[in-house]
């Protein structure tokens, strides 16, 4: 079966400003993420693609765009079901604030009982974006051959939930994964298990160097702005 390399998009306005912005209309990329993107085709030149899918999202878009100019060969397919998280009432808030609500700790600790209100559960994400790969790597097999390259670009929290699904870790697990803005993930689907083979890779050490103030225990729901 194919080889899914699945790019998260570039920093976008929301990363920088804190906001979780889900399905808001108009969040774009920012100058570090028009940049991280500019780089994207040049880190993947080496393979061979057979097909692009995206989120229908703005910053997904435009993040695959300079890849799209260098390979006019390529066209991209929008999936709805490799979308943001649906995050209901929590649409357009501050993750600072967010921090106070009792959900939170659910989300962090016990995924797969959170569901947002007036949005989704974190179950029935994964499942949507599990069925979406499942069904697009028969599509590209069918078209393309076993042995196809593929690329979807995606979101932090859908990113995390397919890597889980692919080490048939339990959702519950999930928020131990991180994927910086516009990383690399590879998985190698064969007929019997998945192999992550890339995990987040951005080609930049920058995020480990230690900072003053160290990072949080939480994982950022969303999957937070990536390197200062």
């Amino acid at each position: 079966m194919p080889t899914l390399i699945l790019v998260r998009h570039g920093r976008s306005t929301a990363n920088t400003e804190g906001v979780l912005a889900g399905w808001t209309p108009g969040v774009a990329l920012d100058e570090r993420g028009a940049a991280q993107a500019a780089a994207l085709p040049g880190r993947l030149a080496e393979l061979p693609l057979s097909e692009v899918v995206s989120s229908p999202l703005q910053r997904c878009q435009e993040t695959l765009r300079p890849l799209l100019l260098a390979r006019p060969e390529l066209t991209v397919h929008t999936e709805e079901r490799i979308g943001e998280a649906h995050y209901g009432d929590w649409t357009g808030r501050k993750l600072a604030e967010l921090g106070d609500e009792p959900l939170m700790q659910v989300v962090q600790a016990h995924p797969s009982a959170a569901a947002f209100p007036g949005g989704e559960s974190m179950r029935a994400m994964q499942t949507r974006a599990a069925e979406a790969v499942r069904e697009w790597n028969a599509r590209v097999e069918r078209d393309h051959g076993a042995d196809a390259v593929y690329v979807m670009c995606s979101h932090g929290d859908i990113i995390k939930s397919l890597v889980a699904d692919a080490l048939g870790l339990h959702l519950d697990l999930f928020q131990r994964i991180s994927v910086e803005p516009c990383s690399i993930t590879a998985i190698r689907y064969t007929r019997l298990r998945p192999f992550l083979v890339r995990l987040g890779d951005t080609g930049d050490f920058t995020s480990l160097v230690p900072r003053e103030e160290p990072p949080a225990g939480d994982a950022p729901v969303g999957g937070g702005a990536g390197a200062p």
